[in-house]
């Protein structure tokens, strides 16, 4: 999961996450929508496929990349824990904030 986390740090690969979400790409392509060179691309690239979250296929003389969701699943799942914390911390909020509100009545 450290590599997915170091993988996602990165602006420039959360956009190529964010392009692949909605449809595979080409190298190309997907240098087309950032604002870096071809070869800094292929290095997102190489980084994203070492950390699991795009795959890639050959076609012809094209590569097809496309999204991998198994590891955002998984921290999606270490998540969790803190989406708890902070769920009961706003409802806490929440709670404090309308006893305010009927204190000033």
């Amino acid at each position: 999961m450290d590599a997915v986390l170091q993988a996602l740090a990165d602006p420039s690969r959360r956009t190529v996450l964010e392009i692949l979400r909605d449809h595979p790409a080409t190298a190309g392509e997907l240098a087309d929508a950032l604002p870096i060179a071809r070869p800094g691309v292929s290095r997102h690239l190489r980084v994203l496929r070492e950390a699991g979250l795009v795959d890639v296929r050959q076609e012809a003389q094209r590569r097809i990349y496309s999204l991998r969701t198994d590891p955002l699943a998984e921290v999606d799942q270490w998540l969790d824990g803190y989406r708890a914390l902070w769920q009961g911390r706003m409802a806490a909020l929440q709670t404090e904030i309308a006893r305010g509100k009927k204190e000033r009545r």
